[in-house]
């Protein structure tokens, strides 16, 4: 299991900041939409050159028709980017034409697709897809898989599930980490690091519990003292 930091703080600064604090360990960082349409491919070489052995996971949950989903794909593999993500919503043609665009560029990021949102409850995401999150979460994580996709982003709930439904290397990603019981906040889906582990998450992504610590460093050392 890997840890992945959510850079959520308000400004460059504050996610700077926090990748400075935190450059001894061998960790992931998530750079999602506020921070990248904010500060661009810039921020990603400012976390490079803090530690160049910093994973970086560029959040944006590409979700268009197939060749422009393809296209913005291949722009994003000449970042300085370590995975990114589309959604698995998208459809399995997307999902395969984005896989095709980019299988002969070098050292290619890993590329992983959205399942479920973990904002949603099971009531908010069957009226939207008519099945239940679990259902369909492993029916979109079959689609990816097929697509010739590396993983999912889901929550700790249904990757045990997703792995036995397609591969004990596909990837499982999961938000709505709360290491040890803290508040969930807006995330309705959320899991401690025992779960993460029952259910063999690959990746784990904590955000505030990090970044909104007074002491952010001793709380990712007891993370990864846990993993």
């Amino acid at each position: 299991m890997q840890l992945c930091v959510s850079l959520d703080n308000a400004t460059q600064e504050e996610n700077l900041a926090l990748a400075q604090t935190l450059q001894g360990f061998d960790i992931w960082l998530k750079v999602g939409f506020r921070s990248f349409i904010r500060d661009g491919k810039e921020f990603l070489e400012k976390l490079k050159a803090i530690n160049p052995n910093f994973k970086i996971f560029l959040d944006l949950k590409l979700y268009d028709i197939p060749n422009t989903m393809a296209d913005a794909a291949v722009e994003i593999c000449k970042l300085p980017i370590d995975m990114f993500n589309v959604h698995a919503s998208a459809g399995k043609d997307a999902m395969t034409t984005v896989m095709k665009r980019i299988e002969n560029i070098p050292h290619r990021p890993l590329v992983i697709a959205v399942t479920a949102l973990t904002s949603f409850d099971n009531e908010t995401f069957t009226y939207i897809y008519n099945e239940d999150i679990k259902t369909k979460a492993t029916k979109f994580a079959k689609d990816t898989f097929e697509a010739g996709m590396d993983g999912v982003v889901c929550s700790a709930f249904e990757s045990l599930d997703i792995k036995n439904s397609t591969s004990k290397k596909f990837i499982t990603l999961c938000p709505g980490i709360r290491p040890f019981g803290e508040d969930a906040a807006d995330q309705k889906r959320v899991a401690d690091l025992n779960l993460a582990h029952e259910q063999q998450v690959d990746f784990i992504v904590v955000g505030r519990p990090i970044y909104k610590a007074t002491d952010s460093k001793k709380v990712v050392k007891r993370i990864l003292d846990n993993i």
